[in-house]
């Protein structure tokens, strides 16, 4: 006799062929009739036997039980129709979100548990779409499309979708700042449209802390360089007002001034000191207005 406890379950194969009301079919000669190669889960219930030809091939086993934050992936490996009326097809892919008890079938497979990822504050988790179709905010995504989530708390991936990353942010000071390239065309975090390559700097006056999106990519932390009030230097490529590169433009910079990335053409040189007996002769190596 088989005996199953309360929130118990065992899988009997090649099970006993029953009636509409569930009573046990016999044939001409008296025996059981079996749906051979078939699968019945069975639940608690009164202690049974086991008919010539049925086979236990799972046995008792307490049912599963699916925690807060926490998911079974299921996947189903024959059409049928749910007790609300939903169906599904063979390799559909869905969610049993938890807190409950999960209840087997023949026609679901369990593939994995999935738990809640955990986002802090100044982090982010990246996700990637394993199969086209909305994300949990609605959103519609194409098969490995990349985007984050920021929101501070847990975070339970959909069935279409997986955790690639948790990104954390760069933390910005008057000291450091951050250079960054567009991967591809995008709005950034301040609402400056982005081209692909375009590279710019992050400093603190942007922003306290920064996390870099799907769309772009850190190529280093540049630290701020000060200048005294008798040092200057020559700015290559200078950053422009718009945050932007500018691309074979110069800038002479000083007078106690403070200004990260970009590249020097000589470094740091100090100012030149004159007496009042002394001067300089200067050439110019381009066409300019002298304002002084």
């Amino acid at each position: 006799m088989i005996m199953l406890p309360p929130r118990h379950y065992c899988v009997v194969l090649n099970p006993t062929a029953r009636n509409d009301e569930g009573q046990v079919q016999f044939d001409a000669s008296g025996q059981a009739k079996l749906r051979h190669a078939d699968l019945e889960i069975r639940l608690t219930q009164d202690p049974f036997p086991l008919y010539p030809g049925e086979e236990i091939q799972k046995d008792v086993t307490p049912l599963q039980i699916v925690y807060p934050d926490t998911a079974l992936r299921l996947q189903a490996l024959l059409d049928f129709e749910e007790e609300g009326g939903e169906k599904r097809v063979a390799g559909d892919e869905w969610l049993f979100e938890g807190p409950g008890t999960y209840i087997p079938r023949k026609e679901v497979a369990v593939l994995e548990v999935i738990k809640a990822t955990v986002i802090r504050e100044n982090q982010a988790i990246r996700l990637r779409a394993r199969k086209e179709g909305l994300d949990r905010s609605g959103v519609q995504r194409v098969t490995g499309e990349e985007w984050q989530v920021s929101k501070v708390g847990a975070y339970l991936p959909g069935a279409h979708e997986e955790v690639v990353d948790i990104v954390n942010a760069f933390i910005l000071t008057d000291k450091k700042a951050l250079h960054v390239r567009a991967l591809r065309p995008f709005r950034d975090t301040g609402g400056q449209e982005r081209r692909t390559g375009e590279e710019w700097l992050v400093t603190v006056a942007d922003r306290e802390a920064h996390i870099p999106s799907v769309a772009e990519v850190v190529v280093g932390v540049v630290d701020v360089t000060t200048l005294n009030s008798r040092q200057y230097c020559v700015v290559l490529d200078p950053v422009g007002a718009d945050g932007k590169l500018q691309l074979g433009q110069k800038r002479v910079v000083k007078v106690s001034e403070s200004f990260s990335g970009e590249h020097l053409e000589n470094g740091i040189q100090d100012v030149y000191v004159l007496s009042e007996e002394e001067g300089l002769v200067l050439r110019a190596v381009e066409a300019f207005i002298d304002t002084e």
